[in-house]
């Protein structure tokens, strides 16, 4: 018994073993080819029938059921049950699905017939040429051949060009075709053997600036400046300033070194011609507008959320000739705060100040100016005189002026401190203007009053311990003489 027992649990854990290697055989395929499965190739029309796909025939030869498993093998010959041998090789599932069912319709009627593709076929493929290395990459039926290649280019490798070698067959493909024009036939599936030849691009430039479609592309021999803007960026945009084009030569590659030429729209025309890493920039007319500055108490963005704050950093803004300062400020209402003085901002243009209320641009709708801006004029925001109110038990009670982003303890230094007899354990009761209780982590805003607590038994004791000794003296006096009264 107790052998049988172990025997049973030898093939227990043996059983176990083999399933595990099993799946992780299955788990490494699935990897490699991740879409792999009956359901995306049945519902694919292009799907074609490859070595290795195990189909599954099902029918009814009168009253008996036949079921039985199909292997396609290389020589593509699959047998009917024995009813006919059918050739497979360059069909689609759904023509050998048809031509299998008529065929065990016709012999046996009535006889529910299915044909079914249980196992799609893995297969590998070779790359070789200008990539990483020369490698087997796995595939299936429905992979192509941008999929295959994706993780093999180095820098100068061509996608324009691509043989693919297939049954015996050279072709050649354009992928920039099937991903800029949705021409899939650049861009095939591929067969099992099939071996990717991936050649050395000609050229690669890169193309920034006022295009519709900045990016580096890959140029055929003959294309140039002219190609690569029309035809790559798909055309300049409407703000596109062709009388300056900027055209970087890398000298050194790895340093990202080299020279800078500046071309015009002649230039574009006679299609100045283009080496490989050549950078090209097509500049905006939005940048040679001019520039003012804005600065002081206004509130800009500090990161990536979106967060703004009182900032005195000086903000450069790009205007139109001709705009007067009651457009730009009211175009511009994001920038002032609470804490912004707007009624007393100035404008510093070449070394003169010029007193500005911005106030009235803002709140004014009827207001109107001709005060137009300036290149490099600074327009100043002071900061409005805000204070906070430190009381209690410190040396120098009074308001002070509001700083941002300070707490409690900024105000108390100012304050002179806390009065050590009187305050024990720093105790503080914070308020803000709302009449909301702070902790001492938040931060002060304006108006908040800082009350510093009296709360030193030792100050109290002090304070009122003579009253208390006069007292008892003359409660004990009082006792005496009514003592020796009686």
């Amino acid at each position: 018994m107790k052998k049988i027992f172990f025997a049973l649990v030898i093939m227990f854990v043996g059983s176990c073993v083999f399933a595990e290697t099993v799946s992780v055989k299955e788990a490494v395929t699935v990897k490699e080819v991740s879409t792999r499965t009956p359901q995306v190739a049945i519902s694919n029309p292009d799907y074609m029938v490859t070595s290795g796909d195990v189909y599954n025939l099902s029918y009814v030869a009168g009253t008996t059921p036949v079921t039985y498993s199909i292997l396609v093998d290389s020589s593509y010959k699959i047998k009917v049950s024995n009813l006919a041998t059918l050739d497979a090789s360059g069909k689609s599932y759904l023509t050998l699905k048809k031509q299998v069912e008529e065929i065990v319709s016709k012999n046996y009627p009535m006889s529910a017939v299915q044909f079914n593709l249980v196992t799609p076929s893995s297969f590998t493929v070779t790359v070789k040429g200008e990539v990483t290395s020369t490698k087997e990459e796995n595939a299936w039926a429905l992979t192509r051949l941008s999929s295959v290649i994706s993780g093999c280019l180095t820098a100068y490798s061509s996608t324009r060009d691509i043989t693919v070698i297939s049954a015996g067959k050279k072709k050649t493909y354009d992928l920039f075709k099937a991903t800029r024009f949705g021409d899939l036939s650049q861009d095939p599936y591929l067969r099992p053997g099939d071996i990717i030849e991936i050649k050395r691009a000609d050229r690669k430039v890169t193309i920034s600036g006022s295009v519709e479609r900045p990016g580096t592309y890959e140029l055929l021999k003959g294309e140039n400046l002219l190609t690569l803007i029309s035809y790559y960026g798909n055309g300049l945009t409407a703000q596109a300033d062709t009388t300056r084009i900027e055209l970087l030569r890398l000298l050194n590659t790895e340093e990202k070194t080299g020279k800078r030429i500046y071309l015009n729209e002649s230039v574009v025309k006679d299609d100045y011609e283009l080496v490989y890493y050549d950078q090209v920039t097509i500049p905006s007319y939005q940048t040679l507008k001019p520039v003012i500055f804005v600065e002081g108490a206004v509130l800009v963005t500090t990161d990536d959320s979106g967060i703004q704050q009182d900032s005195s950093n000086r903000v450069p803004y790009r205007f139109e000739s001709g705009t007067n300062y009651a457009q730009f400020v009211r175009n511009n209402i994001h920038l002032f705060s609470s804490v912004s003085d707007t009624e007393n901002a100035y404008i510093i243009r070449k070394g003169e100040i010029i007193p500005l209320n911005v106030s009235e641009m803002l709140y004014d709708a009827n207001f109107y100016s001709d005060f137009e801006l300036e290149e490099n004029d600074i327009l100043r925001i002071p900061f409005k005189q805000l204070f906070v109110i430190v009381s209690g038990a410190v040396h120098q009670p009074g308001k002070y002026p509001y700083i941002p982003d300070r707490t409690y303890d900024y105000y108390v230094n100012l304050a002179g401190g806390f009065v050590q007899e009187k305050n024990a354990g720093d105790a503080v009761r914070i308020v803000n203007i709302n009449g909301e209780k702070l902790s001492k982590s938040d931060l002060i805003t304006p108006e908040t009053i800082i009350d510093a607590k009296s709360n030193s038994f030792l100050y109290f004791f002090n304070q009122y311990a003579p009253i208390l000794t006069t007292l008892l003296s003359v409660v004990g006096t009082t006792l005496s003489i009514l003592a020796v009264t009686k």
